[in-house]
């Protein structure tokens, strides 16, 4: 394409008012909102699995611990994946790899209705849907946002973290009534056409790179030329862990989220209802309790986004990690009636809007340390927010059979989330990072 043809494609982002001008919407506008919804078709494959294992139970007489062991397959692959799926997006691009992540969480979960075997239930939500929500895993929401936007990468990062969220709640009380009024394996297939209603949307709408249709990316002053494919997608997700490892700030970025997934996914995801129900509380209720912490999820997520857009990241971490702890060290208070006071309903609300309201600037921090592969390391500190998440959930309930109460637990999250906020304070910020980097 010459110089001519490229700057005749290119839209005007801002013009001149006149007689019969009109705004016109970027199209980086267009391809978030794509973004968003298939984030929250594929959500659907997060709401299930809390859902499954009574009925599995009760149908199969598999264990718990079993049917938990293929949530935890899933989990893990969740995190490890995404790296390896950011450095594919670059190597195929990203309609490619979203697609076929679609369809295989669609097969996944779709396969489950004939199982009929416990290593069935591994391969298939296990395996399959945890590799592909893997793919759609917070890296593709990096991936779009560094290719999409030079401005406003805060405000559409939380947005499409809060997408997740919104999935969930969409999808929650779905599934949860199809699985009580006809049994699991119609919320299974529910979770298939989800997965696969998104894959036109998929591949009609989105684009790889601002230049397949001769746009600016949001905010850029000049026309970027969309990058040659990357070869080796596997070794360069390697290549840019070791080159990441061998620096400071990815292993503080990395504890920081791990101690991030501990405290939300892994602590109060996991073990929130039953310490709730240890204390008389229905278990309707604290159920309840848990989806209204995702509605203030989203309005939380999109508020740090906006201020990321405007603070120094770290210090917004070092808050956030901060009112966290010391909201988990109330907790065991909060727990001691079976009612829902007020108080509850307030640390309901503040700690839904800090579930992960982290994301926005852990992300910005991985941009300014990494430039160009800073989606790929994100992928990689991810991975340790997922294993944080998976460790607490495992010792968690350790907790709860050697104590008797998840107390001991609380305190401990609390305790970890101070230590995550002194960790994003130590953070250096890279020489000549100043306040266009947060634009």
């Amino acid at each position: 394409m010459t110089q001519t043809s490229e700057a005749a494609a290119v839209v005007p982002q801002t013009p001149k008012p006149g007689r019969g001008s009109r705004i016109r919407v970027h199209r980086a506008w267009f391809v978030a909102a794509v973004t968003f919804v298939t984030i929250i078709g594929a959500a659907a494959f997060r709401s299930v699995p809390g859902l499954l294992i009574d009925p599995l139970h009760e149908e199969f007489d598999w264990s718990r611990g079993t049917i938990s062991a293929a949530v935890s397959v899933n989990l893990a692959l969740y995190g490890l994946t995404a790296p390896f799926a950011a450095a594919l997006m670059d190597r195929f691009g990203i309609r490619r790899v979203v697609a076929v992540a679609l369809t295989v969480i669609a097969l996944g979960s779709g396969l489950t209705v004939w199982m009929t075997a416990a290593w069935q239930l591994m391969l298939c939500w296990g395996l399959l849907v945890g590799l592909g929500s893997g793919s759609m895993a917070l890296a593709f929401a990096a991936t779009v946002t560094n290719r999409w936007f030079t401005e406003r990468r805060g405000l559409v990062s939380g947005i499409l973290t809060a997408a997740s969220a919104s999935g969930q709640l969409i999808f929650l009380p779905l599934l949860s009534w199809i699985v009580e009024r006809h049994d699991w394996r119609p919320a299974a297939v529910t979770v298939a056409l989800a997965a696969l209603a998104v894959v036109p949307f998929v591949w009609l709408l989105l684009r790889d790179h601002p230049a397949d249709v001769g746009q600016k990316p949001y905010g850029a002053t000049e026309f970027v030329p969309k990058p040659a494919p990357v070869p080796g997608a596997a070794r360069r997700a390697v290549t840019v862990l070791f080159s990441a490892a061998r620096t400071g700030p990815f292993w503080l970025l990395a504890g920081t989220f791990a101690i991030c997934g501990a405290s939300t996914n892994g602590l109060i995801q996991t073990h929130f209802v039953p310490a709730a129900h240890d204390h008389g509380m229905p278990l309707t209720t604290a159920a309840s309790l848990l989806a209204v912490i995702g509605v203030f999820d989203v309005v939380g997520t999109i508020a740090s986004g906006w201020f990321t857009d405007r603070f120094e990241a770290r210090r917004l971490l070092a808050v956030y990690y901060s009112l966290r702890g010391v909201s988990l060290l109330f907790l065991p208070l909060l727990l001691v009636t079976p009612s829902v006071q007020p108080p509850m309903i307030f640390f309901i609300v503040f700690y839904g809007l800090d579930w992960v309201a982290t994301v926005p600037p852990t992300l910005a921090l991985c941009r300014e340390q990494y430039g160009e592969d800073s989606a790929i390391v994100f992928g990689w500190v991810l991975a340790s927010h997922q294993v944080g998440a998976a460790l607490v959930a495992f010792l968690g309930g350790v907790a709860r059979d050697t104590f008797g109460s998840y107390n001991v637990v609380w305190y401990a999250s609390g305790a970890l989330c101070a230590v995550a906020a002194l960790m994003a304070l130590v953070i250096r910020r890279r020489r000549g990072v100043g306040a266009e980097a947060m634009a």
